[in-house]
C-alpha cells in the first residue's frame, strides 16, 4: 500500500500508524525547511498549488491521497485535483468534494447554506464601507457588540468584536466590507465528522471555553470533552449536537473529515451553528482522547479503501479528557513516537514551540485534572 500525503505538518500524527501496518509513504511540500519531512518514505518539495501533487500521485502510482492540511486555503484545489485523481486515474482522495469545499472556504457562501437548510444560525448582515453607520446601530441596539468579518480568513484572521461605532470604525478604515454577525453569550462548541462513500459517523461534541468579547483563540483555551454545560441535560444537548453535524455533513456532501464550530445560547439553550472547517481540525487530540478515534488515521482507512464505518462506531469509547495550552512544556515526548493514546500513555503533547498543548485521557475530568496537577500544568 502506498499513500500519498499532501503536507508535512501533521505526517508525526500517522507515523505510527503507517509505519506499524507496513504503509509506503510519500509527502510533497512547499517549504524545505518544513518539519517531519525525513520520517517518510520518500518526499518532495514541491510548489504551491495541486498540479505537481497531482503529477506525483500518477507517477508514483499511489494507491490513495491524503491532504494533511490544516488550513482553508488550499481545499478547493485539493477538491479540484480530488476529481480529476478519480475520474481518470482511479486515485481516491480522502477530502470533500468542490461543491462542500467551495462553501466551506467563503463565511456568506457557508451563512446560506445554513438559512438555506433552516440550521440555526447567527442573524448576520453584509456592510460595507457606505452603509455600516445605518446598518450597525440597529445590531447595537440590543445592547450586545457585534462579530465583524472577513468572507475568507481562519484562525481570527479578519474577525474584530466590536461594542462601538468607534471600534467599528477602525474595523472599516482597513477592510471595505464586512459579514455583521450577532455576538451570543454562550459555550465555544466544536464537533468533528467522518463522512465516506455515504456514511456518516459524528464524534464527541468538545467544550471549547465561554465566548469572549476578546476574541480569545480557542488554542489558547482550556477545552474538555465530552461537552458538559451546568443546568441542562447533557446527554439530550450531546446528542442534537451530533444530529446537526451530521445533517451538515450529508446535505453538504463533507467527504473525509470536517470540524463544526458551534455557539450554545445560554439564553435560549439553542446550538446556533457558525462554522465548517472541511479539513482536519484543531481538536483532533482531544476528540481521539476522549473517543479512541484518530481522525488521521481514518483518512488513511478511507484513502486506502479499509474505512469501515459499522467498525468504528462499534470501537467508538467513552473517555474523559482535558487539553490545556502549556506554552513551552518541558518534555522529550513532543514527537512521533507519543502521539497515540494507551494504557501506558494517558497523555500527549503537541504543537509547536511556545504554542504546545498537554492533552489527558482518564475515566473522568476529575481524574484527568488530577493527572494535570501532576505534570504541573494546573
Amino acid at each position: 500500500m502506498r499513500i500519498l500525503f499532501i503536507g508535512a505538518r501533521l505526517f508525526d500524527d500517522v507515523t505510527l500508524y503507517t509505519r506499524r501496518n507496513a504503509i509506503e509513504t510519500i509527502i510533497t511540500e512547499s517549504n524545505s525547511e518544513s518539519t517531519n519531512l525525513d520520517i517518510a518514505d520518500k518526499f518532495y518539495v514541491v510548489s504551491r498549488g495541486m498540479e505537481e501533487p497531482m503529477e506525483i500521485a500518477i507517477k508514483e502510482e499511489v494507491d490513495g491521497v491524503v491532504p494533511l492540511i490544516g488550513v482553508d486555503g488550499p481545499l478547493v484545489e485539493i477538491a479540484k485535483m480530488k476529481e480529476a485523481l478519480r475520474e481518470d486515474y482511479g486515485i481516491p482522495v480522502a477530502a470533500s468534494g468542490l461543491n462542500a469545499a467551495s462553501i466551506c472556504a467563503d463565511k456568506c457562501l457557508t451563512k446560506e447554506f445554513f438559512i438555506k437548510n433552516n440550521i440555526k444560525t447567527p442573524e448576520s448582515f453584509i456592510v460595507s464601507q457606505k452603509d455600516y453607520q445605518k446598518i450597525l446601530p440597529k445590531m447595537f441596539s440590543n445592547q450586545r457588540p457585534v462579530v465583524l468579518k472577513q468572507e475568507q480568513g481562519q484562525g481570527g484572521s479578519g474577525i474584530k468584536i466590536v461594542s462601538s461605532m468607534n471600534e467599528a470604525e477602525e474595523y472599516f478604515n482597513i477592510f471595505k466590507s464586512s459579514m455583521a454577525e450577532e455576538y451570543i453569550d454562550g459555550i465555544e462548541v466544536s464537533i468533528e465528522v467522518l463522512r465516506w462513500h455515504g456514511k456518516t459517523i459524528p464524534l464527541v461534541p468538545v467544550y471549547k471555553g465561554e465566548t469572549s468579547i476578546e476574541g480569545i483563540h480557542p488554542l489558547k483555551k482550556l477545552k474538555k470533552a465530552p461537552l458538559n454545560i451546568e443546568g441542562i441535560d447533557n446527554g439530550k444537548n450531546n446528542r442534537e449536537i451530533q444530529e446537526i453535524a451530521v445533517k451538515i455533513a450529508e446535505t453538504m456532501n463533507i467527504e473525509g473529515t470536517a470540524d463544526i464550530d458551534i455557539i450554545f445560547n445560554k439564553d435560549d439553550g439553542a446550538n446556533y451553528v457558525i462554522e465548517v472547517n472541511a479539513r482536519p481540525s484543531g481538536t483532533r487530540y482531544i476528540t481521539g482522547a476522549a473517543s479512541d478515534v484518530n481522525i488521521l488515521q481514518e483518512l488513511i482507512k478511507m484513502a486506502s479503501g479499509t474505512w469501515n464505518p459499522y467498525k468504528l462506531q462499534n470501537r467508538i469509547k467513552k473517555y474523559s479528557a482535558i487539553e490545556i495550552p502549556v506554552g513551552n512544556y518541558v518534555s522529550n515526548k513532543n514527537n512521533y513516537n507519543f502521539r497515540e493514546f494507551s494504557n501506558k500513555n494517558s497523555w500527549i503533547i503537541h504543537g509547536p514551540e511556545n504554542h504546545e498543548r498537554v492533552t489527558i485521557r482518564e475515566k473522568s475530568i476529575e481524574c484527568a485534572i488530577k493527572k494535570a496537577e501532576k505534570l504541573k500544568i494546573m
